[in-house]
């Protein structure tokens, strides 16, 4: 029965697009005198109303232009801008702002679709130890996570203390390759007041201990329960997933008035970062192996809130924006 209802949904959905939403699209222009194209920039704001909207037109359409221009050079939208008035027959002088807003749509739907392959490459590039560039990136982070600790070797036991797993951090970069390296020296650097706070809080007892007897020591097992750097590469991970789903696309449209760039991603990323802390406490695991579950949750939560066409996750994002739980 359910696979029944399931069908029936589909030829539904099918007979819609195909038959019933064409036939709509043709009243409505010949009603309103307006082109589908011209009646969502019209009536929608810009940012991801707007965008997604132009998106699903273009990506539905029977015509290869509208369609290849979903994945065209930057430097050739405006190109391809003026063929599709064209095509549409709208004269662009006695419409002079829907050429500028197509333009300005097409630019954020290129530039996220260039963005992902611009994160898929760092994700796949492996931290490799004989490169100076790598080398230098990670000495950069403990410098800014420990401005007053000199690391004693390459190989430390040391890097436990910013949260990595070993006494070599390439290990813990397999899963997302450079682009952890990327977000975590990001976040120290262009916001390390809440980096170094965040590190801090996740080194400190879960339980107030000045109320503890004298003789009982600090049960360290007790901790707020994760590593900073191994919380940063799984961070990393949500934000790449977020990404490759699509589900970014309103977050980055509403707050990139063209294309998004990577550092439009690590933003993104300092703001999780901060928000999965405070979910952390919230949550009140009793010890590091609810951490998938925590994630998980909190993971479902970002895509209920993205699911807002006005959604901007972190729109003018700094640290006093943004204030951490102090423990």
């Amino acid at each position: 029965m359910k696979h029944f209802l399931r069908m029936l949904t589909q030829f539904f959905v099918f007979l819609y697009c195909k038959c019933l939403w064409r036939g709509l699209k043709f009243v409505a222009r010949k009603f309103t005198g307006r082109c589908e194209l011209q009646r969502i920039c019209y009536n929608n704001k810009h940012g991801a109303r707007r965008t997604l909207k132009i998106e699903s037109s273009l990506k539905y359409s029977k015509n290869e232009l509208l369609q290849s221009a979903l994945s065209a050079h930057p430097d050739k939208v405006e190109k391809i801008i003026d063929d599709i008035m064209a095509l549409k027959k709208i004269n662009p002088d006695t419409n002079p702002q829907l050429g500028i807003s197509l333009q300005a749509s097409l630019l954020q739907i290129v530039g996220y679709r260039n963005l992902v392959a611009d994160v898929e490459k760092l994700r796949r590039e492996p931290y490799d130890c004989d490169n100076a560039q790598h080398e230098d990136m990670l000495m950069k982070l403990w410098k800014e996570l420990r401005p007053d600790t000199p690391l004693t070797g390459r190989i430390s036991k040391q890097w436990c203390e910013i949260g990595f797993q070993g006494s070599d951090p390439k290990t813990d970069f397999r899963g997302m390759g450079l682009l952890g390296l990327y977000n975590l020296l990001y976040f120290a650097e262009h916001d390390k007041a809440a980096a170094l706070q965040m590190l801090h809080d996740s080194l400190l007892p879960k339980h107030n201990e000045a109320n503890a007897s004298e003789c009982e020591p600090p049960n360290v097992d007790k901790a707020i329960g994760y590593s900073f750097a191994i919380v940063g590469i799984n961070i990393t991970d949500l934000a790449y997933s977020l990404l490759v789903s699509g589900a970014l696309k309103t977050h980055l449209y509403n707050v990139a008035p063209e294309m998004a760039t990577l550092p439009h991603l690590q933003q993104t990323f300092c703001y999780l970062m901060q928000e999965f802390h405070r979910f952390w406490i919230e949550e009140d695991p009793s010890d590091i192996m609810e951490f998938n579950r925590v994630r998980a949750k909190f993971h479902r939560r970002v895509v209920r809130q993205l699911r807002d066409p006005d959604a901007a996750l972190c729109p003018r994002f700094s640290a006093s924006d943004l204030h951490l739980v102090n423990l």
